[in-house]
């Protein structure tokens, strides 16, 4: 995003998203911030500042105060293919009781990447990746379909990935 648009934006205008779920108010600056990182986490600093209309400096802080307050992460997306995970699905899973509880069990498990609470068909979705088709079977029926509250588990093996981006920005 350039500093005109940037400078286009209110500053002291209310984002509808945060004022929803309670997160920090982010302002057109730190937003332009989130914009340039997503399109390139490597970007630097200097040149995140002359797009968004401030020093290096203040981009540094800017940053950092993004990270603290958990807005965001920077971090190496990898092809799971490339570093030895063939085998990735998602699995719907249907809970007894505290869907809460049942989530956060399975969010410690490392094989578990992203762990969603849903409405509709199932409870949860959980994205596996997997090393083969044996470790998966384990992770299902040993870990997954073991854990207390786990009622049932339906499961979407991926066949090839065909898309996978964080570039969403931050409308």
């Amino acid at each position: 995003m350039h500093s005109e648009v940037v400078a286009s934006r209110s500053a002291d205008q209310k984002d509808s998203r945060e004022s929803r779920n309670g997160g920090p108010q982010l302002d057109a600056v730190s937003l332009a911030i989130i914009e340039q990182l997503q399109e390139d986490g490597r970007r630097p600093y200097a040149a995140i500042g002359k797009a968004v209309g401030l020093s290096e400096a203040a981009v540094r802080q800017r940053v950092q105060k993004l990270l603290d307050q958990g807005v965001m992460q920077i971090v190496a997306v990898t092809d799971p293919l490339t570093v030895g995970f063939r085998r990735q699905a998602m699995v719907g899973v249907n809970v007894e009781g505290d869907v809460e509880s049942v989530a956060e069990a399975l969010a410690a498990m490392s094989e578990c990447e992203y762990v969603v609470m849903t409405a509709g068909s199932f409870d949860l979705m959980v994205e596996v990746v997997c090393e083969d088709d044996d470790h998966l079977l384990e992770v299902i029926n040993r870990r997954i379909r073991a854990v207390p509250g786990v009622r049932s588990t339906e499961s979407f093996v991926y066949l090839k990935l065909k898309k996978q981006t964080y570039m969403w920005g931050t409308r």
